[in-house]
């Protein structure tokens, strides 16, 4: 028996490939197939099951793709409707792989189809449970992502506190638990770093599996949800109704454009500039009007919350070799309308004489003596700043930032700081786009910002004073 655990980073998901004698099982996979096919060729096995814990809102999944491409049977839950061809487990139902067995084990909360899939093993013992967004490392799954008709979140909450302790609490303390999702995923709010654990670990240190009642419990997972970005809801709808097959996805959009021909085609087309370089880069130099989202953060998520039209096209600047990475990165969260990119990267644009923009930095210690000359913008969430903050300064989240851009003084200079640089850039990229010219942003955010001996002279101060 093989079970392995395909985890990625950027969206904190975890995928799972499972294979007995010579039969696979993939359970809730990303968009891309490769990973899955190769794995089932290297050991000559046969994928036959394209097992989804429920209808997944922060990606779309590879589930369509891959049982085109093996011909093997997608396995929903209970209560799913799809409009592609899909088995509808029943409560209870087994499903042979190999030598072992897969029971689908209905779980509602979450989403009112969600299904965690227990694994038996050749002996009968039940080894481990495949969670989805039910149960996660140190938390469960949010309970407000599906509410539709007279169900409220209330309702779901309930319904996952009886699916915990009728289906997966009554279970063996040395299950092993495989969520799909851990920390920075925005499917819970208490994820563990940690991506995997006993059972038993979880009913003793997991909070929600400590609640004693219903009431209580319905109460705590509902505490301190924060707003569901934007994409969740087109991606739950793709994931139910079906999607453009990866291959034609990535063809289009990995296509290399002359500097000439990337401007043309952004002018024909109206397309995003899309600059995926690291901050510190994107500052120096980049095209008018180019957002920035680094591709080293959490690139997708933030693709997600701030680009609201999934069908807006796309034109990119990458680093060099990562131009498919780009485009594949773009398409795990439904962003499919990639125009091409900019080939030989940013340096081909500059090498041609074509018109080039900046942002200003500044170091932490540069704006102790500066700050007060102009206006502080911090883009963290705002349970981020009520912990710790530049006094004065305007707490504007990232995600929100579109709908409070007005609040912002354009006459006076702005600093943007973050947590580490990284959501500030971006920031600063959507401002200067929309004609902020007076812009700073401050290297290395708050975390510079404390660590310098100027720190006490702007007014860094915890929310506990």
């Amino acid at each position: 028996m093989i079970i392995e655990q395909l985890y990625t980073g950027c969206l904190a998901q975890g995928a799972y490939y499972i294979e007995s004698e010579g039969e696979a099982a993939v359970i809730d996979p990303l968009r891309e197939t490769a990973p899955y096919l190769k794995k089932a060729e290297r050991n000559g096995a046969r994928i036959k099951y394209v097992f989804e814990t429920h209808f997944h809102a922060d990606f779309v999944s590879g589930h369509i793709d891959l049982a085109k491409k093996t011909g093997a049977t997608i396995v929903y839950g209970p209560n799913a409707q799809t409009r592609f061809e899909a088995h509808h487990a029943r409560n209870g139902e087994v499903f042979t792989l190999g030598k072992i067995t897969i029971k689908a084990l209905h779980t509602p909360g979450h989403t009112p189809e969600s299904t965690t899939y227990l694994l038996i093993d050749e002996t009968g013992k039940n080894h481990a449970i495949f969670t989805g967004d039910t149960l996660f490392i140190g938390d469960v799954g949010r309970p407000d992502l599906a509410i539709k008709g007279n169900l409220t979140e209330q309702d779901l909450a309930g319904m996952l506190y009886d699916s915990l302790h009728t289906q997966i609490m009554p279970l063996e303390d040395d299950v092993i638990v495989y969520p799909a999702h851990g920390a920075g995923s925005a499917c819970g709010k208490n994820m563990s770093k940690e991506t995997t654990d006993t059972l038993g670990n979880q009913k003793r240190f997991n909070y929600a599996l400590r609640v004693q009642s219903k009431e209580d419990f319905v109460k705590a997972v509902l505490d301190g949800l924060t707003k569901a970005p934007a994409y969740f809801a087109e991606n739950a709808r793709l994931n139910k109704e079906g999607y453009d097959a990866i291959d034609d996805v990535m063809e289009r959009g990995a296509h290399a454009l002359s500097p000439d021909e990337f401007e043309d085609a952004v002018n024909e087309t109206g397309a995003l500039v899309l600059d995926v370089r690291d901050a510190k880069e994107f500052a120096e130099g980049f095209i008018p009007n180019s957002i920035n989202i680094g591709l080293h953060g959490q690139f997708a998520p933030w693709v997600g919350a701030l680009i609201s039209d999934l069908k807006q096209p796309i034109a990119l600047v990458t680093p060099v070799g990562l131009e498919e990475e780009t485009v594949l990165r773009l398409a795990r969260v439904g962003y499919d309308h990639s125009i091409g990119y900019l080939k030989g990267g940013f340096a081909s644009w500059t090498r041609v004489g074509k018109e080039v923009d900046t942002i200003a930095s500044v170091s932490a210690e540069e704006f102790a003596d500066q700050y007060t000359q102009g206006t502080v913008v911090d883009v963290r969430r705002s349970d981020e700043f009520a912990v710790e903050h530049v006094e004065g300064a305007n707490n504007v989240p990232l995600d929100s930032l579109n709908d409070h851009m007005a609040a912002i003084d354009k006459n006076r200079p702005v600093f943007i700081h973050c947590a580490g640089g990284y959501r500030s850039m971006v920031a600063a990229s959507i401002l200067k786009a929309r004609g902020f010219d007076n812009l700073i942003n401050v290297e290395g955010g708050m975390g510079a910002i404390k660590n310098t001996p100027a720190h006490r002279s702007v007014g860094a101060i915890s929310s506990a004073h």
